[in-house]
């Protein structure tokens, strides 16, 4: 494994994305948005081994098990990165190490500024939420 192959196989298998919730909730009432940006790879189930050497090689992330309920789909595991202590560490690694693809390095650098928008709060007023709504209507075209 090496980082050549993480950023191949993540230009192929991986996905940045950006999850905005609408909120009403007491504890925060300045929360109008619960906002996440995760990444994952997702591949078949007889592809655990691979994601194992990821997580490994990287030092950090999940692997999780997803069941498919689609006819067409089968089971499959996940690398995930969730925490914000781990984004930092896969936004250092893609900055030194740049995906090949422009779509997947343009999802990324929304990614990265997203993930610290969320980092400093930034989602809980008004510009801030609208400005992540803007950068993740620019993702995934």
């Amino acid at each position: 494994m090496n980082s050549d192959y993480i950023v191949g196989l993540t230009d192929g298998e991986g996905c940045f994305y950006v999850l905005l919730t609408e909120r009403n909730h007491k504890k925060n009432p300045k929360a109008h948005i619960m906002a996440k940006s995760h990444f994952y790879i997702k591949l078949r189930e007889d592809d655990l081994s691979l994601l194992e050497k990821v997580k490994d090689y990287l030092g950090f992330g999940k692997i999780y098990f997803q069941k498919e309920k689609r006819a067409n789909h089968s089971p499959c595991y996940r690398f995930e990165v969730n925490s914000n202590e781990d984004k930092e560490k896969l936004v250092a690694f893609f900055k030194k190490h740049p995906l090949q693809s422009p779509k997947k390095q343009r999802d990324f650098e929304i990614f990265s500024k997203v993930s610290t928008m969320i980092a400093n709060r930034d989602h809980f007023t008004q510009k801030g939420e609208d400005e992540i709504r803007k950068l993740k209507s620019l993702m995934h075209h």
